[in-house]
């Protein structure tokens, strides 16, 4: 009997120091202390425009804020851009003689003085041809109302190859030209579907 309760303790035992190797608790354990991270600070980034703030520009040749107040829609980046899809339509088109193409982009007094230079070339027998391989930069240079009468001046810097041929049966000579000009376009204000129309052409200082 006695030997069995020696034999009981020293079961006990062994199953304590069992226990005790294999249920012991290394490092700090997750309910001994609930650790809570502190409020962590909204992610920010930078603010970046999708475009570049064009507002300084916007500001800076004379005459735009005049414009702004009579036509509220009138957006200086959107103005440009159509200028520029302009000029290439018109150079192409005053090269290639398509009068159909030049007709609603220019004024009464500008087509006149093209038609005069594209009858003087064809009666000669030269042909032209232009490409525009990128777009021209262009900035506004000046900007006035006058009544109902917009007019802004753009400043022109471009780059274009211009093929002459002396006759029908010449050979082509190509030529890359760089021009500087100032173009100004005007628009009817009465005329609420009016659209902006080249006005004058002069050289310009590159």
């Amino acid at each position: 009997m006695l030997q069995l309760i020696l034999l009981a303790i020293v079961a006990a035992l062994a199953l304590l120091q069992l226990y005790a190797v294999l249920g012991r608790r290394v490092g700090r354990q997750p309910e001994d202390r609930a650790v809570r991270a502190p409020d962590a600070a909204p992610l920010r980034r930078p603010g970046v425009p999708l475009t570049p703030d064009a507002s300084a520009s916007d500001e800076a040749p004379e005459g735009l804020a005049a414009v702004r107040a009579r036509d509220p829609g009138f957006e200086h980046q959107v103005f440009l851009s159509t200028a520029r899809t302009a000029y290439r339509s018109i150079v192409t088109a005053y090269a290639a003689g398509d009068r159909e193409v030049l007709k609603p982009l220019l004024t009464p007094d500008v087509m006149a003085a093209f038609e005069a230079g594209m009858a003087e070339r064809e009666a000669a027998g030269r042909q032209e041809g232009v490409e525009v391989p990128n777009p021209p930069r262009s900035d506004v240079e000046a900007a006035e109302v006058d009544g109902d009468r917009v007019r802004i001046v753009v400043r022109f810097l471009g780059e274009l190859t211009q093929t002459t041929r002396a006759s029908a049966a010449a050979e082509p000579h190509a030529l890359e030209r760089r021009t500087a000009e100032l173009w100004t376009f005007e628009r009817d204000l009465s005329d609420r579907e009016g659209a902006w129309r080249l006005a004058g052409v002069d050289a310009a200082e590159a």
